[in-house]
């Protein structure tokens, strides 16, 4: 899912640098009202850290290969913070194992680091819904990990299409990638069970791991 260097035009990656730059201005913004920062930070350093070996390990899936992604879980325990780990873990991984590229690091930011941020409202949501507490966070940890996949698949493959250089056979372009989405389907399940897993785990031995941050002095459940 990383767009490596040369695959989308320059004046793209510009304007994913100037969007992504506006994006990380909001979410430092909003770190900055956070009332646990100081708890926060080593948090995020972890899973940034999480983030960057994630790609890392490879699950084969014939005729191709697979990896977790994990910005639905750095989106549901981080928040604001999810955009930032992850642009940091994309540009380790772009500059140590060439998985993307430095020219492509803001658009790449802005297709794994919406979704996560995404996530995070998607799973906190439980908060103000009524019924079994316990139903609504594995159906929600279930949805947000699969639909962070699912989003970040989608505007990858949005951009690609649309930006197809005319020196490429664009059917052929357009067919691999839409055969690459039916892959990516299968990752945002195998992502949706982790994520419903971990945050199963987490709920019972550290739940306050899933609280929601504070931005702007309040809760977003309130």
């Amino acid at each position: 899912m990383h767009i490596p260097d040369g695959f989308v035009p320059p004046g793209i990656c510009l304007a994913g640098y100037g969007i992504s730059g506006g994006i990380t201005w909001y979410c430092l913004r909003k770190i900055s009202r956070d009332r646990a920062t100081q708890a926060n930070i080593p948090k995020a350093s972890l899973l940034t850290a999480a983030f960057f070996v994630a790609s890392l390990i490879h699950i084969p899936v014939p005729p191709s290969s697979i990896h977790l992604v994990l910005n639905g879980i750095v989106g549901i325990i981080l928040g604001y913070y999810a955009f930032l780990a992850i642009l940091i873990g994309l540009f380790f991984q772009a500059v140590m194992f060439q998985h993307g590229g430095l020219s492509t690091l803001g658009v790449n930011a802005i297709i794994m680091g919406l979704p996560a941020i995404f996530a995070y409202y998607l799973f906190h949501w439980r908060n103000r819904l009524q019924g079994n507490k316990q139903l609504l966070t594995a159906v929600l940890s279930f949805g947000a990990g699969a639909s962070a996949v699912l989003l970040s698949a989608s505007m990858f493959a949005f951009l690609l299409i649309t930006t197809i250089s005319p020196d490429i056979d664009a059917d052929t372009e357009k067919k691999a990638i839409l055969l690459s989405l039916t892959g990516y389907s299968i990752q945002a399940a195998i992502e949706g069970v982790f994520t419903l897993m971990l945050i199963s785990f987490l709920e019972r031995v550290k739940p306050e791991l899933l609280r929601s941050s504070e931005y702007d002095g309040r809760s977003i459940h309130k």
